[in-house]
């Protein structure tokens, strides 16, 4: 590396995060720019260490040591190049991926880690600042036609790897916007649309045709996807949510988290909703179930909203402030975390079950009923039962209640049952690992396949599957592999063989 002595010369730093009492106003990004200099400072924290743990911490296999020298020597334009060898997108996954790079990093063992992804974030915005980021279109076309359902950021990545790759790709997303979680799911503040834009822009210069407002298996019937196209890639999002189906549920203010962050994001670009579909919780007492980013996302959303008081409620224990024994390096830490959202106000609360909702004569929500729980460990088979501790019943005012209690399968009912495919014991789609389902021509990547997950396994799963799409396709692939771990970006074709599970 650049500077040896970097990690013991320099404390680990991050952006710093716009004044709270501002950003809450607006729904601008949150993070203020890095100075150029800082960020070649953080760098050179990398240690030269003789195994790079973030390489196989990464599920892109990102070259994080490698662009963390090119950064300490001021190289940006190699930086972004060996950042693009593994990552569509690293402008997404440098705001809003949980890092399991850094959890990962050497230095995590008994100190800071290196701030990995704000770097990655700082390589990605100076190229696009500089003109380097830019349409790569196939110089040879193969004539072969898929189609990819769903554009979320494994859709978006398998899409440009195959046009890449020289094949005719057409995205199909059934809502009016491209970029499934991305552009609906996610709130401005942490990922502002036009950057989810300006990416898709480069995917259209790259041959990739876009049909919105299409709902495949309606509009367009899996009989005909068969019939036109030579492969498909199934990569919708992990879309049916988990309910909480207890007393008082069919209320008037009751609603799944994604209800209110699609909605919100929608109203940003100018859409309008009639009163009686409008969520608006301006001087409202809001409850959110589930403590985890999609709840610290409805939190965010509910501040800018102008919510009057907040709680964030989970039913598990309030996590440890450091590492445990049973929890070590290179693990990824559970530990108590503190969001943007969370710096912004409201209260959380940890061990609380919810019994019932209770409402009024009209039938709208007025407040939840509910119980403290504790945990307990059974010596025998080492797994922890919930016990409702007795006399700890208590009651929360709220107008509004947002379940974020994450995501059990994709939606069966329309393309996935018509097609046929089998699922796997949880309800995603079942594929091999060479990510066939049962269905011949047709793949499946993604929270589709995976089940709900992390925007950088999406894309990683999106790189594979056109991997393979594009070894069924003509025998053989020079699309890169992804493995986790550091690989050349380009492989021979005589080095590929036909049964490959990379």
């Amino acid at each position: 590396m650049g500077k040896v002595t970097g990690f013991m010369e320099a404390p680990r730093r991050t952006p710093h995060r716009r004044d709270k009492t501002e950003r809450v106003g607006d729904w601008q990004e949150v993070y203020l720019k890095w100075d150029e200099s800082e960020a070649r400072r953080q760098a050179s924290r990398c240690m030269d260490c003789g195994v790079p743990f973030c390489n196989s911490g990464c599920p892109l296999g990102n070259l994080i040591p490698d662009f963390n020298d090119f950064i300490y020597h001021g190289n940006w334009e190699e930086a972004i190049q060996r950042l693009h060898a593994t990552n569509n997108f690293p402008e997404f996954t440098g705001r809003i991926c949980p890092a399991p790079c850094e959890a990962s990093c050497t230095l995590s063992v008994n100190s800071d880690p290196v701030t990995i992804e704000m770097i990655e974030k700082q390589i990605v915005e100076h190229a696009w600042e500089n003109g380097w980021i830019k349409p790569e279109p196939a110089s040879i076309k193969t004539q072969k036609k898929v189609a990819v359902i769903g554009s979320g950021p494994a859709g978006l990545a398998a899409a440009q790897q195959l046009a890449r790759a020289g094949h005719t790709v057409t995205v199909y997303e059934r809502n009016e916007q491209i970029g499934g979680l991305l552009a609906l799911g996610i709130p401005e503040f942490k990922l502002e649309k036009s950057v989810v834009e300006r990416r898709v822009n480069q995917l259209r210069g790259e041959g990739v045709r876009f049909r919105v407002s299409t709902d495949v298996g309606v509009d367009v019937t899996h009989e005909q996807l068969l019939e036109r196209y030579d492969a498909i890639c199934l990569s919708g999002g992990s879309t049916v949510p988990r309910d909480l189906p207890v007393e008082g549920r069919d209320l008037k203010g009751i609603y799944f988290a994604m209800e209110l962050l699609t909605q919100q994001n929608r109203k940003l670009k100018g859409q309008e909703f009639p009163p009686e579909e409008n969520i608006d919780v301006v001087n409202k007492n809001v409850v959110i179930i589930g403590g985890g980013d999609t709840g610290a996302d409805c939190l965010g959303t509910s501040h800018r909203q102008g919510a009057g008081n907040i709680v964030q409620m989970e039913i598990l224990p309030r996590p440890s402030e450091s590492r445990i024994d049973t929890n070590p390096w290179p693990q990824w830490p559970t530990i108590f975390r503190t969001s943007s959202a969370h710096e912004e106000g409201g209260d959380r609360d940890f061990n609380v079950l919810t019994k019932r909702f209770v409402g009024d004569d009209d039938g709208n929500l007025t407040r939840l009923e509910c119980a403290r729980v504790e945990w307990v460990k059974d010596e025998e088979t080492g797994q922890f039962n919930m016990n409702k501790v007795p006399g700890s019943e208590f009651e929360i005012k709220a107008e509004a209640v947002f379940l974020a209690m994450g995501f059990l399968h994709p939606q069966h009912n329309g393309l996935l049952d018509s097609l046929g495919v089998d699922y796997d014991p949880r309800g995603n789609v079942a594929a091999d690992g060479r990510m066939r389902t049962n269905l011949d021509k047709v793949f499946a990547c993604g929270d589709m396949q995976r089940g709900q997950s992390l925007v950088v396994h999406a894309i990683a799963s999106g790189r594979r599957a056109a991997r393979q799409i594009d070894i069924f396709l003509t025998g053989e692939s020079q699309l890169p592999t992804v493995t986790g771990y550091a690989r050349p970006p380009i492989m021979a074709r005589s080095a590929v063989a036909e049964n490959s599970n990379d």
